[in-house]
């Protein structure tokens, strides 16, 4: 598997010389939220991009992820662009605030993704995917708010491990790393990765890829060369951005989520707890059967 993975490598290398052109879609992970410098965000995706070339080529990379996104909002809105860039390699990582909605489906989440994906790879690009981990645990949230949101994340990564297996894409289990045993790994609002976490997703990526046999650059730092922010500069952005985005999900989330909660309690008290996972795990499937 790994030697087949190598020759289509080679068939898709650019020729010696020729640009290298790679396209983030994608939410607020992808964008760089976490990785401020100065005041523009960086992210996992420009690091990557840095390390993509060896000496002699160039790469142009474009980041169309911006925050919030959805899974139907990349098929509208994102791959439109990306496909007119005609991109080389192409970063797919979305999904996390599907779980975050009222109307979360994941059969709609299914369709999308592989729409996305299955454009981006029948126009020439390998792709880039990756799990989540699950927003709950980070957030550290109790129990009943918690397992709606587990369960929904591992649904979308049951998809996205489905397809990315479909779309032949190189994988990163984002959602296995480190985040709640290493805090620095997490910025100050613990639902993005810092600028070091940020770097930890664009090295492993950069080592899945040369083992897949693309021949790249050296891989990126295991930190940025900047010093973390401090107290006070975590605390002025929780103030200034984070507020928002709580206010944000208070009138969109909150309601459906405590709906959720509610039901859980009542499915725990009559023992039937674990019919809810069933019950979603059941809907993955089916969605991924329905492509055919």
């Amino acid at each position: 598997m790994l030697e087949a993975g190598r020759d289509r490598a080679a068939e898709e290398r650019p020729a010696a010389g020729e640009l290298l052109r790679f396209v983030a879609l994608g939410d607020s992970l992808t964008e760089g939220v976490g990785d401020q410098v100065g005041e523009s965000r960086r992210g996992w995706a420009a690091v990557l991009a840095g390390s993509l070339a060896p000496a002699g080529r160039d790469v142009e990379f474009t980041n169309l992820a911006y925050s919030g996104a959805l899974t139907t909002e990349l098929t509208y809105r994102q791959l439109p662009a990306a496909l007119a860039l005609r991109p080389q390699l192409a970063a797919v990582v979305v999904g996390g605030n599907d779980t975050l909605r009222t109307g979360f489906d994941i059969r709609r989440t299914t369709l999308e993704l592989d729409a996305t994906m299955g454009e981006l790879s029948g126009h020439g690009a390998r792709l880039l995917t990756a799990c989540l981990p699950d927003p709950g645990s980070l957030l550290r949230l109790p129990a009943p708010l918690a397992r709606p949101l587990a369960r929904r994340m591992r649904a979308v990564n049951a998809v996205v491990h489905t397809l990315t297996e479909r779309h032949r894409a190189v994988h990163l289990h984002i959602a296995d790393l480190p985040w709640p045993a290493e805090r620095r790994l997490l910025s100050v609002d613990r639902l993005h990765p810092s600028a070091e976490g940020h770097h930890l997703i664009a090295r492993r990526f950069h080592d899945l890829l040369t083992e897949a046999g693309h021949s790249l650059g050296s891989p990126p730092a295991t930190a940025p060369a900047e010093p973390p922010p401090g107290l006070a500069a975590d605390v002025w952005w929780m103030a200034t951005q984070g507020t928002r985005w709580l206010a944000a999900r208070s009138t969109d989330l909150l309601p459906g989520l405590l709906a959720l909660a509610a039901a859980e309690g009542v499915a725990r008290l009559r023992g039937g707890s674990g019919r809810h996972d069933e019950q979603m795990a059941r809907a993955a499937a089916q969605a991924l059967a329905s492509l055919g």
